[in-house]
């Protein structure tokens, strides 16, 4: 379910072992990190979509969706044509390094971005997250926000610092922003 001005509005259903972000953290993220007006969005790790969407239902002009997995992107795709919000959004089926090198190639910048990985590939948000410092795609003032497990602490990445972080269950959110002391890296947090 979509909140915003898409509001009331069902996604279709994720695929086969997709764990979808849950309504309570949904709304609770989002009522965090607020107007959304005019906002570039990129959602790694996408899924069935659904935080891109809200983003969109929320105010924001553009989304990027990324996902490996073909059985998402269909799903992606589908939410997309069924919500109307086609013609602000784009879905890449690749990898999220190569879609962060493309999408920098491209000269893309985005005001906020997702990334809610399987929890099983956590492990790997490292190297996500220093592609996305290297490609130099997020604004000055934009913010990351990783979804990850409880029992999984978020690496340090040179160039982003943690913001805040809320724990909801078994489930942690982070909101990064770019460090302004370059070479700090995440290490702090904020409850």
């Amino acid at each position: 379910m979509v909140a915003g001005s898409l509001g009331g509005r069902n996604l279709a259903p994720p695929p086969a072992g997709v764990r979808p972000t849950s309504d309570r953290v949904r709304e609770s993220l989002f009522s965090i990190l607020g107007d959304l007006s005019g906002d570039r969005v990129l959602d790694l790790y996408a899924g069935t979509g659904a935080l891109g969407i809200e983003a969109l239902s929320r105010g924001a002009d553009y989304l990027v969706a990324v996902d490996r997995a073909q059985d998402s992107v269909r799903v992606v795709e589908r939410n997309f044509q069924t919500l109307g919000v086609a013609e602000r959004s784009e879905v890449m089926r690749m990898e999220c390094r190569a879609a962060l090198r493309r999408l920098a190639d491209e000269g893309n910048r985005f005001d906020l971005v997702f990334l809610d990985p399987p929890y099983a590939d956590f492990d790997d948000i490292s190297g996500v997250l220093d592609a996305l410092v290297a490609c130099d795609i997020l604004q000055p003032t934009g913010v990351v926000v990783v979804e990850g497990p409880k029992r999984h602490s978020l690496p340090r990445v040179s160039g982003l610092s943690i913001e805040r972080t809320r724990k909801y269950g078994d489930t942690v959110i982070y909101w990064l922003g770019l460090d302004p002391d370059e070479g700090a890296g995440v290490n702090d947090t904020n409850e």
